[in-house]
């Protein structure tokens, strides 16, 4: 059965755009900030290991600085608040405290608790660096894309940047081994129109087998 109503996510995801011009005189409150991260964490991740977490700047001086680490791209400082999002390869390591925290929450018996922590340990760390870290950017960007549609839905705008110094950053910000830089995304009130974009025909991207 098809319906022809458009549903209100699909209205935020034709509505969101990169916008790259903002009004620097516009904030965004801590707390507004936080209920939206809290949200995005809703987002699905590779045995619910959530290899994430948020560095915020929201004051023009740590955003002018970050501006130098990422090249020089006037929406760092302009918008309201820019959110780097730090994936963590060693997301197998609290394996526990999520499982724990399942079973107290009633989604796990303790039973599969047991078995999945023991299976999801052995994983990974049987896989390498370079494959966790993989799994973990993956993931990173399903929580990036929340954070840019939940924005929209607030009237807000942002743009998603991996056009950054990754050293120099972990550097600075005092990343520890096991962590990375995945993306930064600005975010606040467009100041000006964002470029409309085309897409290549789904025809051409779907094969049914």
């Amino acid at each position: 059965m098809t319906t022809s109503t458009q549903s209100t996510v699909l209205q935020v995801m034709q509505d969101r755009k990169s916008v790259r011009i903002y009004d620097d005189s516009h904030t965004i409150s801590n707390e507004v900030l936080t209920k939206l991260l809290s949200d995005a964490t809703t987002a699905p991740s590779s045995s619910n290991l959530q290899p994430w977490r948020f560095i915020v700047f929201n004051n023009k001086a740590s955003q002018q600085e970050l501006r130098t680490i990422a090249y020089n791209q006037e929406q760092v400082e302009t918008a309201s608040a820019v959110i780097a999002i730090i994936g963590n390869r060693d997301m197998h390591k609290r394996v526990e405290r999520i499982y724990n925290q399942n079973v107290t929450e009633g989604h796990l018996s303790e039973a599969q608790r047991d078995m999945m922590i023991e299976n999801t340990t052995k994983a990974y760390t049987a896989a390498s660096d370079a494959a966790r870290t993989q799994i973990a950017t993956f993931d990173t960007g399903l929580i990036a894309m929340q954070i840019m549609l939940l924005a929209k839905d607030q009237g807000l705008d942002t743009v998603a940047m991996g056009g950054f110094d990754k050293a120099k950053f972990h550097e600075r910000y005092e990343l520890a081994d096991y962590e990375f830089p995945a993306v930064l995304l600005s975010i606040g009130k467009a100041a000006g129109e964002a470029y409309g974009s085309s897409r290549i025909p789904v025809e051409e991207l779907v094969t049914f087998k």
